[in-house]
């Protein structure tokens, strides 16, 4: 599982962008965009929708989770119920 600076470097390369232009378009330095993608700092969780929306990902998909619903029994149960 990649950690969350590691995604936020991966979906920034995928996109073309320097790091920036990601701080320019969330109002951060660049030094701070380094600092994630170096693990050396987190971006603050009020940061995550933005991060989530500027890369047009979940903010679960930016933490690497994935519902496995056919394996969740919450998730079956909440299938189910709602079907």
């Amino acid at each position: 599982m990649n950690t969350i600076g590691q995604t936020i470097k991966q979906l920034r390369r995928a996109r073309g962008v320097t790091q920036e232009e990601l701080a320019g378009a969330l109002n951060v330095t660049y030094q701070a965009v380094s600092k994630w993608e170096n693990e050396m700092a987190q971006p603050d969780i009020m940061m995550m929708p933005a991060l989530a929306a500027y890369f047009g990902v979940t903010i679960d998909e930016l933490f690497g989770y994935k519902l496995d619903v056919g394996r969740s029994a919450k998730g079956r149960c909440f299938v189910k119920c709602a079907g």
